[in-house]
């Protein structure tokens, strides 16, 4: 491991008037109610996020991804909840229900959509392989950005689309060592590196090389390979991202990394004072819990594993 980064890597999603934070070893979620105070919640990660397999390049986007979902499914269903002025309780297990829906209409919509066009485009037109799947590719990120821009026109999506912004420069700010608070935090910017907008683009991109390697296929067999594959794209997406996130200040990685930064404008907006003390409730909250964690690793281990699980803390990315 380096020390090249000595802060730790935290990630969040934005929510229904709300904000999900999430450490190495503790989530927190914070959303605002109707009669406008900050409801809090956290839990402590499951095992996952410690073992050896988060560690393991590729392995760890696929997994990372997946528990995203899961906790991001759980988080917009709390703070629905919240919002509408029910009580607020995090359920423990995910709804598989909701987010088996999700994943299918995600699959559908952005992969199996664009195969079944650029398949039916072939039969008309002899493209070949490589611009075949160029053009599928084309469809794909054109979809992408179509469904953002069009749901981003909903005013409830465009508050969500705020309290993402309200992440990103909550986040921003702590990485330049500035006070939390929203009068500070409103000065930085609305994207970042890691930011899972521009994961979606790197997936989009890459997928283009990797359909274009496995050639022209019957329909059927062209659905499956789709379906089939977002593992691998989705791992090697996550460590393109880790790699610019880390290079940021590399010129060339910077030039590389901005269409991704320009297409997190579609997912974000500028966020008003109430979103920012949301997103910071949650970040503190969140790191209230990460400070707890390496705390009791000091008590159940010694001196020797509470140094080695703060040095862990201090260098994950």
């Amino acid at each position: 491991m380096r020390l090249a980064n000595p802060l730790p890597v935290y990630g969040g999603q934005a929510l229904l008037e709300g904000v999900l934070m999430r450490g190495r070893h503790t989530m927190a979620i914070a959303v605002r109610s109707p009669a406008g105070d900050i409801q809090l919640e956290t839990e402590k990660l499951g095992a996952l996020y410690q073992s050896r397999w988060m560690q393991v390049p590729f392995v760890r986007g696929v997994l990372g991804l997946w528990d995203s979902l899961s906790l991001g499914m759980r988080g917009l269903n709390y703070s629905a909840r919240v919002a509408s002025g029910e009580a607020g309780d995090l359920q423990r297990g995910a709804d598989w229900g909701s987010l088996l829906a999700a994943v299918g209409f995600a699959l559908g919509l952005f992969f199996l959509l664009p195969a079944g066009l650029g398949w039916a485009v072939e039969l008309w037109v002899p493209l070949g392989g490589w611009w075949a799947n160029l053009l599928e590719g084309g469809v794909r990120l054109a979809i992408l950005v179509g469904y953002m821009l069009l749901v981003g026109l909903m005013p409830e999506v465009a508050r969500v689309f705020a309290y993402h912004g309200a992440e990103h420069k909550t986040i921003n700010a702590f990485e330049a060592g500035a006070e939390l608070v929203p009068e500070r935090v409103a000065e930085f910017s609305l994207l970042h590196p890691r930011c899972g907008t521009a994961f979606l683009l790197i997936l989009v991109v890459f997928s283009v090389l990797i359909f274009s390697l496995i050639g022209q296929q019957p329909l059927l067999v062209r659905l499956a390979t789709r379906i089939a594959f977002i593992p691998v794209l989705a791992g090697v997406a996550y460590e393109l991202l880790r790699f610019g996130a880390r290079n940021f200040g590399n010129p060339l990685v910077r030039a590389l990394a901005a269409p991704g930064l320009a297409m997190q404008r579609l997912t974000t907006r500028e966020p008003d004072r109430e979103m920012l003390a949301v997103a910071i409730a949650a970040f503190e909250c969140m790191r209230a819990g990460e400070t707890d964690a390496v705390a009791r690793a000091v008590q159940r281990g010694g001196l020797c594993r509470s140094l080695v699980c703060v040095f862990l803390n201090l260098t994950w990315e």
